[in-house]
């Protein structure tokens, strides 16, 4: 097996999760400036029931519109209607880029610090329109990324292989060498699997949504990470 010199991790509920802003009453409070009112308990489903939208894609383009369609799903499914209803989709789409409605896992800036101690670089590869040179300045961790890539800036969604293979250029690692860790399967653990790497589940729930393949190790806490990367 050969020696990882690359982790490569997802951002969005891998490395930070959302706040209020994103919750059932951020989306009532959005839409309450549109005009539109929404039952704020129905989220939780209402984003279950979206998840097809962003499932639905056959190519991986990146594509704003699709997200605004996945926002816009999720204010209907709680009761939103009217002609305003996309003007608030594309408002909360916008605010999603913007760090200071999330927050960072208490375990990730230690695990990034054990993998420098090692000499393992780090990359992140993200299915976001959020700057990642930002998110990194906004959470304070300076020195502990070595590359970054976004599908925005790409063109490119995960699973997609190139978007895996372009972040192995920056970080001068071959397949075999990488590891990625994210807490989508589709995603995250396909997409690298298909693309040569090795993958790592974070899933800090119970137990995983979807079938997991008995290969891949399947962990609650980033300080479960190193000693898997032998």
């Amino acid at each position: 097996m050969n020696m990882v010199k690359a982790v490569c991790f997802d951002v969005d509920f891998t490395l930070i999760y959302p706040g209020p802003t994103f919750q059932g009453e951020g989306y009532a409070q959005f839409c309450a400036r549109h005009g539109i009112t929404v039952d704020p308990l129905r989220f939780s489903d209402a984003v279950l029931s979206a998840s097809a939208v962003l499932d639905d894609q056959e190519d991986y383009t990146y594509s704003d519109d699709m997200f605004v369609r996945y926002t816009r799903r999720i204010i209907e499914a709680m009761g939103g209607c009217g002609d305003r209803v996309e003007a608030a989709a594309r408002e909360i789409y916008a605010e999603w880029a913007e760090c200071q409605h999330f927050f960072l896992y208490d375990d990730v800036a230690p695990a990034l610090r054990a993998l420098a101690a090692r000499g393992i670089k780090v990359g992140l590869i993200s299915n976001s329109h959020r700057c990642l040179a930002s998110f990194q300045q906004h959470f304070e961790l300076h020195g502990l990324v070595d590359a970054a890539i976004s599908s925005s800036e790409h063109g490119y969604l995960k699973p997609h292989p190139s978007i895996f293979e372009s972040a192995l250029v920056l970080l001068g690692a071959a397949p075999a060498e990488a590891v990625m860790v994210g807490d989508s399967v589709p995603h995250d653990i396909e997409g690298a699997r298909r693309a040569g790497m090795r993958a790592v589940l974070v899933h800090r729930a119970p137990q995983p949504a979807v079938p997991v393949p008995p290969d891949v190790p399947v962990i609650r806490d980033l300080s479960e990470l190193p000693p898997l990367l032998i």
